[in-house]
């Protein structure tokens, strides 16, 4: 065993477990820049932020959040809507969850205040659909024709209200296969782009599910092998893959199974990446899956065919705890193997999924920062120090944040050949055009490829990352949010910032006078360590059971049945 490695581990679980306060605390202590990279940030964040508003040209998703962010209810309405719509089995639920989700809206005070045209469009279409539906504008003999036009009116609605999310979805997927998705990237490679290619879909469910996405992402790098042409691994195309779409049963219960029958689907990808010369990315999911995920990657390191290969990545979410224990983690294992790992750090994409699991199971303590600015801190950290590990590391920050670009290249010293930016395909163009005009930075884009049915729930992510009041990508369109508080550095933030005002500790969920259930996260190398402790101290007292007579009665052996 390594004793560097194991040691890294086992701080992934502490820093796990110790919460939140515990890490905001470590992070400010350890978030110390000087004045020199502080200034120098300031001053590249305002002028990124400027420039971007100069060009007065939002795309879909800024001018849809501009108009529909979570701070309406009629903003709410749809991302619930959109959620909703991922689990709906048939069209009379549908129609019935339409009406609750677009009645209630004041729609008629959005008319016409988009800069999208297909913004405004939607918006005349759902507040005919709210005045259609509302039973409180028809009375007496009206009510018979209504009801006549409601009937015919509802498939209409329900075809309408999915044709509006294809639509919004579509700006965010490169091409419906990976075909379409290759002749899409022309334009975007003559600005000076790469891509990272991500074949969508959710968790396999069964092993045939399985079978599908390892054949598709077999089939995509072959297709993008062709356009592998430079020399360096980092400045070919690469792609991405979700390990539970390549095991149906992708958790820590299964692990046995899952490093015998998952192992060689991901290496036979891997092999064929490497031999295109391209980059191949292990995708994050939740965080009960990242100690499995951990050993998939350690183990793929450790196999000979892929030694020597510096196109390995993997991805770390900075809202999680342990995010800075786990890029300590990789530093071992890149200085065992003696070569680099490509590091694509995020923001985090399951934070819903995240809070919810840990309310339900009662578990000690949430395992993200509940807090905006403690993820933005966070991420500055793990930057940091993925810029200090360059021995080791390939890092790829994925960012829409012009404060975040810019305190990485004031870290950086400036842009190079050592490191690089992503954005996802649909959003945060003007930010990266940008960086790559004005600084010659590499900058890669995420490029998911898919249908429509393999979209929603990308789509229900990537709206509800970016809804919120405070996210860059909302506030850059918001002419009343003012330049020097977007590129405001979140350390000076966190001291203001709250948790939403609805989130309490996971065991106070139902208040303070009825305490939640407290479960065990199974998934959790640490707390399955403690649970064998406690069993094994169990079974060494145990022992056969003494039959005592009752009180003034003679002893005797139990006798054996008749």
């Amino acid at each position: 065993m390594n004793t560097e490695l194991d040691k890294s581990r086992q701080d992934i679980h502490a820093v796990r477990h110790k919460g939140e306060p515990a890490r905001i605390h470590a992070l400010l202590r350890d978030w110390q820049p000087d004045a020199a990279v502080q200034n120098e940030t300031q001053r590249r964040a305002l002028g990124l932020v400027k420039k971007i508003r100069e060009q007065k040209s939002p795309n879909l998703l800024e001018a849809f959040l501009a108009e529909y962010g979570l701070s309406t209810d009629e903003g709410v309405g749809m991302m619930c809507l959109a959620e909703a719509l991922l689990r709906v089995p048939d069209s009379p639920t549908i129609d019935a969850l339409i009406e609750d989700k677009i009645v209630p809206g004041r729609w008629s005070r959005h008319l016409n205040h988009s800069s999208s045209s297909l913004v405004n469009a939607s918006t005349w279409a759902l507040l005919l659909t709210g005045k259609l539906l509302n039973p409180d504008l028809a009375s007496g003999i009206v009510d018979s024709l209504r009801a006549t036009v409601k009937r015919i009116g509802e498939p209409a609605v329900r075809v309408i209200i999915g044709e509006a999310m294809k639509e919004l979805g579509r700006q965010f997927v490169l091409g419906r296969n990976i075909t379409e998705a290759l002749d899409h990237s022309g334009v975007l490679k003559q600005k000076g782009y790469t891509f990272s290619y991500d074949m969508l879909g959710e968790a396999a469910r069964s092993d045939a599910d399985a079978r599908r996405y390892h054949l598709a992402y077999s089939e995509a790098i072959a297709a993008i092998a062709p356009g592998c042409t430079a020399l360096s691994v980092q400045q070919n195309p690469g792609i991405s893959v979700k390990l539970s779409a390549l095991h149906p049963r992708f958790e820590h219960g299964q692990r046995a199974r899952v490093m015998t029958e998952l192992l060689g689907r991901v290496s036979a990808l891997a092999q064929l990446a490497r031999s295109a010369s391209m980059g191949f990315n292990i995708d994050a999911e939740e965080s009960e899956r990242l100690d499995l995920t951990l050993d998939v990657i350690e183990a793929l390191m450790d196999e000979p065919a892929l030694a020597g290969w510096d196109g390995f990545g993997v991805v770390v979410q900075a809202y999680l705890l342990d995010a800075e224990a786990v890029i300590d983690w990789l530093y071992a294992l890149a200085r065992r193997r003696q070569q680099k790992i490509m590091v694509r750090l995020v923001k985090g994409a399951y934070w819903d999924t995240q809070i919810k699991r840990a309310q339900v199971m009662g578990l000690e303590t949430y395992p993200v920062f509940t807090r905006k600015a403690g993820t933005d801190l966070s991420y500055l950290v793990c930057a940091r120090k993925l810029l200090d590990g360059r021995d080791c590391f390939y890092p790829q920050f994925a960012t829409h944040n012009a404060q975040t670009i810019s305190t990485i290249m004031a870290l950086a010293g400036g842009p190079d050949e050592s490191f690089e930016f992503q954005r996802l395909h649909g959003m945060g163009e003007r930010l990266h055009d940008i960086v790559i005009r004005d600084t010659g930075g590499r900058c890669r884009i995420y490029a998911p490829v898919g249908a429509h049915r393999d979209l929603l729930a990308y789509l229900v992510r990537r709206l509800l990352e970016n809804g919120a009041n405070s996210s860059f990508v909302h506030q850059i369109v918001d002419e009343d949010v003012s330049p020097e508080d977007i590129a405001r550095d979140p350390f000076d933030m966190l001291a203001q910032a709250k948790p939403p005002a609805l989130l309490v500790h996971p065991d106070r969920i139902f208040g303070e006078d009825r305490k939640n259930s407290k479960g065990f996260d199974l998934s959790d190398e640490g707390t399955l360590a403690r649970i064998e402790t406690a069993r094994d101290v169990s079974i060494a007292d145990a022992g056969p059971l003494t039959l005592r007579a009752p009180s003034g009665s003679a002893s005797r052996s139990p006798q054996p049945p008749p």
